[in-house]
């Protein structure tokens, strides 16, 4: 873990759509892979294509962390909810996902009065709980797009 990572923080743009779809798969593959089967694994991007990140994207919301130029993380949301939030596994532990939380909370608020949600995978609920979310109940992923059903925690700030 270092600590000592420096990471530039900006909007997503069209064509960023590969590296976060990147970023997503790699970030699962390395940091999930403990706590969900090699079928969930496998079958996690379900049907998301680079164009179903770029969609995203287009919606305005998704902020990005690269360091030397490259797409590292980024989190995502909706009024009220915090949608995505994902790292390489290089960046975990270096500050970067509270960095990343701390804007996609304030962005959430964004026409929002109420409690913020999300979606946590399993490996990350401790993650959530650091930063003051509760948990609510357990689930199943609903902003997936096929693939095998992903064992999640709703939580709440």
């Amino acid at each position: 873990m270092n600590t000592e990572q420096s990471f530039s923080l900006r909007p997503a743009h069209q064509g960023d759509g590969q590296a976060v779809f990147d970023v997503t798969r790699l970030s699962v593959r390395a940091l999930a892979k403990n706590h969900y089967s090699s079928g969930q694994i496998d079958g996690w991007m379900g049907n998301r294509t680079t164009e179903y990140y770029e969609d995203l994207i287009a919606m305005g919301r998704m902020v990005v962390a690269e360091q030397n130029g490259r797409i590292v993380g980024f989190v995502d949301t909706e009024p009220g909810e915090v949608t995505r939030l994902f790292l390489l596994e290089e960046a975990a532990g270096s500050g970067l996902g509270k960095q990343l939380l701390e804007i996609g909370i304030k962005n959430a608020r964004l026409g929002h009065k109420g409690p913020i949600k999300v979606e946590s995978t399993i490996n990350a609920e401790g993650f959530y709980r650091k930063h003051g979310f509760r948990t609510i109940e357990r689930g199943f992923f609903s902003h997936g797009v096929g693939g095998d059903p992903i064992e999640i925690v709703h939580m709440e700030l």
